[in-house]
């Protein structure tokens, strides 16, 4: 099976309509008012409806309030919630029970030690999402478009189910695939014209690269 794919910071429905048509298997709204990619609970809701069925919906939050839970999901009515924030397993354990969803935890990496925290949301988190910590003076916890070292994924064992996130691109989908054990991978501002704004001839670029990188290798010694 090809690895999921994650398009997320999505606002349009042209952007969700394309995103689909060339095979997402997620798609995100982000609720962060500080990044260019938030969007209003009630809009989402409305575009949620185009994927539901076709897509898994995704709302990510970052240390989000009760209230503001409550509110994703009456309006959005999302099939997993990503938490992209300092959210202690505590508290992702009272989210799952309040709300009966999937969570996605997301973590910043730059190197091993960022990877020891995994082991405390092992059996809490469904799946997690590993993203490379902002740089300096940026004021979002994702969707920067910078990368991480990949090598550091051979640290995890089979128990952690995860995407990977930070800078990939068509270019590097590929190496991404190859170097790690992703079992998705998630897109944003790689997939961008401007900070929010979804250009959909690189949302086909992208599923081009990524539907080349999926073919299944040649058979040792086969003719071309």
């Amino acid at each position: 099976m090809n690895p999921d794919v994650k398009i997320c910071g999505l606002k349009t429905p042209e952007a969700v309509d394309r995103a689909l048509e060339r095979g997402a298997t997620h798609i995100g709204f982000i609720f962060f008012e500080k990044s260019p990619r938030y969007i209003e609970p009630d809009l989402a809701g409305q575009l949620a409806e185009r994927a539901r069925g076709k897509a898994k919906v995704v709302a990510v939050t970052v240390d989000p309030t009760n209230d503001d839970l409550d509110e994703i999901m009456a309006l959005v009515k999302p099939d997993m919630l990503q938490l992209h924030g300092n959210e202690s397993p505590e508290r992702v354990l009272t989210i799952k029970a309040v709300h009966n969803v999937p969570v996605m935890k997301a973590m910043s990496v730059r190197d091993a030690d960022d990877l020891r925290r995994v082991e405390s949301y092992i059996g809490i988190a469904d799946r997690f999402l590993f993203d490379a910590k902002p740089p300096a003076g940026s004021v979002l916890p994702g969707g920067n478009g910078v990368s991480f070292d990949w090598s550091l994924m051979s640290w995890l064992d089979d128990r952690v189910d995860y995407m990977l996130s930070g800078g990939v691109n068509k270019d590097n989908v590929a190496e991404a695939l190859a170097s790690t054990k992703a079992s998705g991978i998630d897109l944003s501002s790689a997939l961008e014209s401007a900070p929010g704004v979804k250009d959909l001839g690189k949302i086909d670029q992208f599923f081009d690269a990524f539907a080349e990188a999926c073919l299944p290798e040649p058979a040792a010694g086969s003719r071309k």
